[in-house]
């Protein structure tokens, strides 16, 4: 049985600490059911025993203390929350973190854990990421780490950090698949009725997510229209008839609301319709470039290198949906 503490801290977010222990606790008897050994013992840990209470209110029992913990360990989790930003303050919290790293496997972070690890110094030098919406000031505050903002997932060396909320349960089926293999982090996902365990390579948005950002209606409508068009003539001029505005006018307002120029939205879209080609379907690569709107496989091959780091034809290898 691999030892795994997970760390939380008053405020913390509870799908942090959740999402994690349901995926590990599903394996240890997913495995069991399957007659195969091993398996995870679970621990959470926290500066004192007893009632704590996330930021949504609810409270979990901590059994034991940081302090009062012995021994190796497997895997330390430390989880994040709106309570991150006190929990900095705690000098003994951010030892306990860095003393426990050095005797465990591997180290992760749900959310904004990530600040804790800073803090205690593990990302200097390294690649992570965290939620979204506190990736610059993850990169403002510690400019020792190499913040990445779009993936589920980062796995530097021993060191593993998530994004926000949802995406612990995404690194920790990674984790499971690190130390079990693929087919049972698939089992697990299925036990758990997650769609699929995504690949830390995917953004943190979806093309989709990303169409919502849009203030104005209509911005909104076009890009939608754009994710559910990805052939359609896409280029700034025709998307401003769209919208019955001037291809200069469109483009400013474009960027202004959405933080992307529409050629970025436009080819964020394409990729995205692309991956879901390679994931589901048996199209070679000429045909999932012709249907996704780029104008052949070498161009998509680009375009994925450029977005995601690897390119299609890997990214299917890695990635394609068992039937």
């Amino acid at each position: 049985m691999r030892r795994v503490v997970i760390v939380a801290f008053p405020d913390f977010q509870l799908l942090d600490v959740t999402g994690p222990w349901e995926v590990l606790g599903r394996t240890t008897r997913w495995l069991a059911e399957h007659g195969r050994a091993g398996g995870y013992a679970l621990e959470l840990t926290a500066r004192q025993r007893g009632p704590l209470v996330c930021s949504s209110g609810l409270s979990l029992g901590v059994p034991q203390a940081f302090r009062e913990l012995r021994g190796a360990l497997d895997t330390l989790v430390v989880a994040g929350g709106v309570g991150t930003e006190r929990a900095l303050g705690d000098r003994a919290l951010v030892g306990y973190v860095k003393r426990a790293s050095r005797r465990a496997r591997r180290t992760a972070s749900v959310c904004t854990g990530a600040f804790l690890l800073a803090e205690a110094g593990l990302l200097d030098g390294r690649r992570a990421t965290t939620h979204w919406n506190a990736c610059a000031r993850l990169a403002a505050r510690y400019p020792a780490v190499e913040v990445e903002p779009d993936p589920i997932f980062v796995k530097d060396g021993r060191i593993w950090t998530s994004a926000g909320v949802t995406a612990g349960m995404d690194l920790a089926l990674a984790l499971v698949e690190e130390d079990h293999g693929r087919d049972v982090a698939l089992g697990v996902a299925r036990e758990l009725v997650l769609f699929l365990k995504r690949p830390g390579g995917q953004a943190q948005f979806s093309a989709q997510l990303r169409a919502q950002l849009a203030e104005r209606d209509s911005l909104r409508q076009l890009q939608a229209w754009m994710v559910e068009h990805p052939t359609a003539d896409l280029s700034v001029a025709a998307l401003a008839r769209r919208v019955a505005l001037s291809p200069r006018h469109f483009a400013r307002l474009f960027k202004t609301e959405t933080g992307a120029t529409p050629a970025r939205a436009v080819l964020a879209a394409r990729v995205e319709a692309a991956r879901r080609r390679l994931e589901d379907g048996a199209d070679g690569l000429d045909g999932v470039a012709a249907a996704s709107g780029f104008g052949s496989a070498e161009v998509m091959r680009r375009a994925f290198l450029r977005t995601l780091r690897v390119g299609p034809a890997v990214y299917r290898r890695r990635f394609r949906r068992a039937s």
